[in-house]
């Protein structure tokens, strides 16, 4: 990590960390769920090397990052303010974005809100979501039952309180190594598959002092801030319905792992493959499958990843 500065940054009402290095055009990175500015660490000294000021702040409720308390404090306009609040401090019109998990959500509606700002786009994982006439928690419920983590994260408190009891560090430990396809469900009897005496594996590309800078982070802050995202999640779908139906009019580059949960959760893979995506996101200028790789995909094929990122923006 060597040469990446840390600064805070009073941005939309709240304190921000951000993690800097090089200079150049800039590249905004935002983190996913349940991660922080470090999953960026291979994209920043990559990058950076390369004539790029890359920038990985954490997310409002990650980090070093202040938490307000409130869910409503979590809605995609908050999110979107942070941002627009943090490219201002940088004394820049415009970024290039790569985002992932969450990360991505919040850069679909930073195109969607603020495209001016934006030069292109990489997004990992998550594709755009239009949005639909049901709310999406009763939506997610009716389609994929109670069990469905997103509907199982909903009452405050209560995940946190399962978190606590198997410990930080198994929980992060099973997220990052999961393969499992999606969609992604919790049952209430255990709800990460944690066996007391079964030790779980960490993947080749994540470290113990990995794991050890993310559960430390993770204990010191909590998981409310993160959680809270999915617990805003109907707040999004009523402050957005005056986009209803609006395109994205950002060029967009889009990488997934045909292992991702994401990808492999019931109606994903056709939207992408069969011109629902396109149609929404018309400057969208390449799909890219990778074989064989699960969801943390940035981390997991890190040097493919930056590739694909360096090969897409060289052409603005």
């Amino acid at each position: 990590m060597e040469g990446i500065q840390h600064r805070m940054v009073n941005v939309n009402g709240i304190t921000m960390h951000v993690a800097e290095k090089g200079q150049g055009p800039v590249i905004l990175f935002l983190h996913g769920f349940p991660e922080l500015w470090y999953t960026w660490r291979h994209q920043i000294l990559a990058l950076s090397s390369l004539g790029y000021r890359t920038i990985a702040p954490d997310l409002r409720g990650y980090g070093d990052t202040e938490a307000p308390p409130s869910i409503t404090s979590y809605s995609c306009m908050h999110i979107v303010g942070d941002l627009i609040a943090l490219v201002d401090s940088l004394g820049v019109d415009q970024v290039f974005l790569v985002a992932h998990d969450w990360g991505a959500i919040i850069g679909w509606y930073l195109c969607l809100f603020r495209p001016d700002r934006v030069k292109a786009f990489v997004c990992l994982s998550v594709p755009f979501m239009p949005r639909k006439p049901m709310k999406p928690v009763d939506s997610m419920r009716l389609f994929f039952g109670d069990d469905y983590y997103i509907c199982r994260f909903q009452e405050p408190g209560k995940i946190e309180a399962e978190i606590a009891h198997y410990g930080t560090s198994k929980v992060l430990k099973r997220i990052i190594s999961s393969r499992k396809p999606g969609p992604p469900c919790l049952p209430k009897d255990n709800a990460f598959g944690i066996e007391p005496d079964t030790p779980i594996a960490l993947p080749p590309w994540f470290s113990e002092e990995d794991l050890s800078y993310y559960t430390n982070k993770f204990n010191k802050k909590g998981f409310t801030g993160a959680l809270n995202y999915y617990r805003a999640l109907d707040l999004n779908w009523e402050l957005t319905e005056p986009w209803s139906g609006t395109q994205v009019k950002v060029a967009v580059k889009f990488i997934v792992g045909d292992l991702d949960s994401v990808y492999t959760t019931p109606g994903v893979k056709k939207y992408v493959e069969s011109g629902g995506f396109k149609g929404d996101v018309p400057l969208l200028d390449e799909v890219v499958i990778m074989e064989g790789v699960g969801h943390f995909i940035n981390q997991e094929k890190a040097d493919k990843i930056n590739s694909h990122i360096l090969d897409f923006f060289k052409k603005f």
